[in-house]
C-alpha cells in the first residue's frame, strides 16, 4: 500500500508532459533501431542494445529525480574528481577507433562481458553539474560580473575541452564549448564577455587551422562546400555524407517502408545506426519521418527551457540550460552533417543514434531536468530574472 502511494506521489509531482515526450522520442528511436540489420556475429543487435540502455536509462533517470539537486551539487568535488579520473584513465588505456579518414580517436574504455563504454558522455553530466555549481556559487557571491572570475570560469570549461581534444575527439570538444556558452548565457553573463569571446576564437582560428587540425579535419571541412566540383576528394572524405543524402532523398515523402528498404538493408550508408540514423529514417519513412524527428526534438528542447525559466533557483536554471545546450548543440551538428549543411565530425542524434554509453547519460540528464521540476518548490529563494 506504501508503494503505491509512493508511486501515486511521484507521478503527482513529477512533469508529465516531459515523460510524455521521452517515451515518444525513446519508441520511435527503437523502431528505426529495430529495422537496422546488424552485423553477423554480434552479441545483441542494435535492437537488444538500444532497448537495454533506454530501459537502463529510464531506471537510472528515474533514481536521479529523487535525491534534490542540491544535494547532489554539494558533492561537486567528488563529481569533478571522479570526471577528471575517467578522461585520465581513458588517455592511457583507452581503445581507439582509427579508420582510413585519418580518424584516431581514443574515447572508449573496455569493460567486462565485451562491452565497451565512452566516458566522455558521462562526463558532460558530470560537467552541467560541476559548472552549474560554479556560476550558482558566484551568483551567490555576486562575482557573475567579474572580468577574474568569468575568466576562471572559461578555464573550468577548457579543462573537458582540452582533454577530450588530445583523446582526438574533436566532435564532443565542440560540444563541451556549446555547453559552456548555453549555461553561460542563462546564467546572465555580460553579452560583453561573450563579443570578447567571438574575437578571441576568430583570432586563433589561423592559428588552429595550422597548428591543430589534423589534414583529413581540413579535408572534411573543405570537401563540404565542394562534393560536385572534386569528385576524388568526396569519395574519399564524403562518402558517408553522399550516401546519406541519397538515402534520404530516396524515400521521398513518405519513404519507402519499414524493413522495406534496400540501402538500409544493405547497410549501404557507413555507421548508419550512429551518426547516419536520419538517414534511415529518411529512406523509410520520408520527409514525413525526417520531419516527426525534428519536431520531437524541438517539442523537447522547448520544454526543458520551460524546465529552466520555472526553477527557484540558478543553480536548477543552469542544468537545466546545460542539458539543452548539448541536446542542440548535438542535434544541430548531427542534422547538419546528414544533410550537407556541416561536415562531418563524430556527433550522434541525441536519444536516437545507437550507443548504450551515449543513451545511458542522456537520459541521466533527463533524471538531472526532471529532478530540477520536481524539486522547484522546496526552496524559501525568490525567484531571479533570468535571460532564458
Amino acid at each position: 500500500m506504501r508503494a503505491l502511494k509512493s508511486i501515486a506521489n511521484y507521478i503527482k509531482r513529477t512533469d508529465k508532459l516531459y515523460w510524455l515526450l521521452m517515451i515518444l522520442i525513446s519508441s520511435y528511436s527503437l523502431l528505426l533501431m529495430k529495422t537496422v540489420p546488424s552485423p553477423e556475429g554480434r552479441t545483441m543487435g542494435y535492437f537488444t542494445t538500444m532497448l537495454v540502455a533506454v530501459v537502463g536509462g529510464f531506471v537510472g533517470a528515474f533514481l536521479f529525480s529523487f535525491i534534490d539537486y542540491r544535494e547532489i551539487t554539494n558533492f561537486w568535488y567528488v563529481v569533478a574528481g571522479f570526471c577528471l579520473f575517467l578522461i585520465i584513465y581513458t588517455q592511457l588505456f583507452g581503445s581507439a577507433v582509427v579508420n582510413s579518414g585519418g580518424v584516431n580517436a581514443k574515447a572508449w574504455i573496455y569493460l567486462p562481458g565485451h562491452l565497451t563504454f565512452q566516458p566522455s558522455e558521462l562526463v558532460k553530466i558530470g560537467f552541467i553539474l560541476t559548472f552549474s555549481k560554479h556560476l550558482s556559487a558566484l551568483e551567490e557571491r555576486g562575482l557573475l560580473k567579474s572580468p577574474v572570475h568569468v575568466v576562471l570560469l572559461a578555464l573550468h570549461a577548457m579543462v573537458p575541452v582540452v582533454l577530450v581534444h588530445f583523446q582526438g575527439d574533436d566532435g564532443t570538444a565542440v560540444i563541451f564549448f556549446c555547453m559552456f556558452l548555453a549555461m553561460s548565457f542563462g546564467a546572465g553573463i555580460q553579452l560583453r564577455y561573450f563579443a570578447a569571446l567571438i574575437v578571441s576564437v576568430g583570432v586563433a582560428l589561423p592559428l588552429a587551422w595550422k597548428y591543430v587540425l589534423k589534414d583529413y579535419q581540413k579535408e572534411r571541412l573543405l570537401v563540404t562546400y565542394r562534393l560536385d566540383s572534386d569528385p576524388n576528394a568526396a569519395l574519399q572524405y564524403a562518402y558517408q555524407q553522399i550516401q546519406g543524402r541519397l538515402s534520404i532523398g530516396s524515400g521521398g515523402l513518405w519513404g519507402r517502408g519499414l524493413f522495406q528498404s534496400p540501402r538500409v538493408n544493405h547497410s549501404i550508408v557507413p555507421v548508419q545506426q550512429s551518426d547516419f540514423v536520419f538517414s534511415v529514417a529518411g529512406e523509410q519513412l520520408g520527409f514525413i519521418g525526417c520531419t516527426a524527428i525534428m519536431l520531437l526534438l524541438l517539442l523537447y528542447l522547448l520544454h526543458t527551457l520551460r524546465v529552466a525559466h520555472k526553477s527557484t533557483d540558478l543553480l536548477g536554471s543552469c542544468i537545466c540550460m546545460g542539458f539543452f545546450g548539448m541536446i542542440a548543440a548535438q542535434a544541430v551538428f548531427n542534422l547538419g552533417m546528414c544533410l550537407d549543411l556541416l561536415p562531418v565530425m563524430g556527433v550522434t542524434l541525441p536519444f536516437f543514434s545507437y550507443g548504450g554509453s551515449s543513451a545511458i547519460c542522456l537520459y541521466f540528464g533527463f533524471g538531472l531536468v526532471l529532478n530540477v521540476y520536481m524539486h522547484r518548490v522546496n526552496t524559501d529563494k525568490v525567484v531571479l530574472k533570468r535571460r532564458i
